[in-house]
């Protein structure tokens, strides 16, 4: 459910209606009609509409509730209640309950304490909050846990074997900036044999046993691009591992939601929060 931004009296029936089958649906509550459609005929004959009728049975009885929306700017006084009263009366309905947007006068509580009449505020947030932020509600937590199993190639040496010995001297090189020319003149980037050695590793799929290849390349010179320098070579040699890395991580997040309505059930004593994707949740407070 999202919020509606232009609430009128029909979907503050609709609220209604979807908050009284929320609840009830635990307890066997049943919605028997709702809006404009939900007539009861009375005793004398006269069809009486019911904004929100429900029945819940005990096993032996069935017990009906009529539930009356008013979405007013004024507050609900005693007129209204004796006419919910006189409605039970005429049609046998055993319970009668007004929901009010904007609350009830001291004479309409009065008088339906009286007559056995619930009454409910149903209200926007904010409506009587002076200057209150929005309220969040804190519904819960989600961990999230993952298993990952990685496997990697690893280069553990590089032995470029040159034409002249004299090269034969360890010295270090940047395969980023190092290419490798044929005796055709085409020229390779470095990293490309790097690559197919990794790829050959995970091709052979022997985790943790390290693996010699030995690429030939007659009549190839190596050039260094940030010097110009090049070295005549006959091979490359890559000795290399494939290993197994098992990550596991966990995260948590809070799992939060705006409220939008508030439901005080006044004689009961009872408040719910509902949010703004239709959460209901009973205030303990």
């Amino acid at each position: 459910m999202s919020q509606i931004n232009k609430l009128d009296w029909k979907k503050y029936e609709a609220l209604t209606k979807y908050i009284y089958e929320t609840l009830g649906r635990e307890n066997g509550v049943i919605i028997e009609g709702f809006g404009n459609s939900c007539k009861v005929t009375g005793k004398s004959g006269v069809t009486h509409q019911i904004d929100v009728l429900t029945s819940h049975s005990d096993g032996v009885h069935s017990y009906r509730t009529a539930i009356e929306c008013k979405y007013w700017q004024e507050k609900i006084n005693k007129d209204t209640v004796m006419k919910v009263s006189g409605i039970l009366s005429e049609t046998g309905i055993n319970k009668g309950v007004i929901v009010s947007k904007n609350g009830f006068t001291q004479d309409a509580l009065e008088c339906a304490r009286y007559n056995n009449i619930g009454i409910v505020e149903l209200r926007e947030t904010g409506e009587n909050d002076s200057g209150a932020k929005p309220e969040i509600l804190d519904i819960g937590s989600l961990t999230v846990r993952t298993r990952c199993t990685i496997t990697r190639p690893e280069i553990l040496s590089t032995i470029i074997d040159y034409v002249e010995d004299v090269y034969k001297e360890k010295e270090g090189i940047n395969i980023y900036h190092t290419t490798v020319q044929l005796s055709n003149g085409t020229q390779i980037p470095f990293t490309k044999y790097t690559k197919a050695f990794q790829d050959e590793l995970h091709h052979q799929s022997k985790l943790f046993q390290p693996i010699t290849k030995r690429y030939e390349i007659e009549g190839a010179s190596l050039l260094n691009k940030m010097t110009n320098a090049s070295k005549k070579i006959k091979a490359v040699t890559f000795t290399g591992v494939l290993k197994k890395i098992d990550e596991n991580s966990e995260i948590e997040f809070s799992l939060t939601d705006r409220v939008w309505f508030i439901m005080k059930s006044i004689f009961e004593g009872r408040c719910f929060k509902i949010t703004e994707s239709g959460l209901i949740a009973e205030d303990k407070k």
